[in-house]
């Protein structure tokens, strides 16, 4: 069982990450072999357009909008945000020039961790909640028994769903950080 959850919870968000870190690092070498690294430069701009798409699943969530299926939002939620993190980790690249665009992309990073982490605590607690009602319902308890014996599990469900409180506040400071450093860029690009 320990294994199963390995497998089928902790794996995918390290793999995540990886695939993250891995295709940075393929179109950055990529760009250096072409010679054309300043395309580097311009790709934070349709990376960070990706990531503000991304946001159409937290609007549906706290019902400032009723448009789109939640489930497709979500998941266009979780590829946008990925491939915009990828084209500002790209953007970003390893060049060390200022200290406000790598705090953003750090918090950038911490964001996508949170959301990596949100979704299997909350998909782990979610199926343990079903499969231990699948089971007691097996056995033949009565609705009212199964509450009863799965309200632990329910609770922890619940406290778990509230992860987004810590997901929201990371987001904005990336959001601050990010806009921080757009600001910055405007202020002290050679207009001339």
């Amino acid at each position: 069982m320990p294994g199963n959850m390995f497998r089928r919870q902790v794996l995918p968000f390290y793999l995540w990450f990886a695939a993250l870190a891995v295709a940075t690092l393929a179109i950055d070498a990529v760009l250096h072999l072409a010679d054309v690294v300043w395309i580097g430069r311009y790709l934070g701009i349709p990376g960070v357009a990706l990531i503000i798409g991304s946001f159409g699943y937290s609007l549906r969530k706290r019902k400032i909008t009723t448009k789109g299926d939640p489930a497709k939002l979500l998941r266009r939620h979780e590829r946008y945000t990925w491939a915009g993190a990828l084209l500002v980790m790209v953007h970003a690249g390893i060049h060390f020039n200022a200290i406000l665009p790598w705090l953003a992309v750090v918090a950038m990073l911490i964001n996508v961790a949170s959301g990596l982490t949100g979704k299997y605590l909350i998909a782990r607690a979610r199926a343990r909640l079903e499969d231990n009602t699948q089971r007691l319902r097996a056995e033949g308890l009565a609705e009212a028994d199964i509450e009863a014996r799965l309200y632990w599990d329910s609770l922890t469900f619940d406290a778990v769903k509230q992860w987004r409180l810590v997901h929201f506040p990371i987001t904005l400071a990336f959001g601050v950080l990010a806009l921080a450093h757009l600001i910055a860029v405007f202020l002290f690009w050679g207009w001339h």
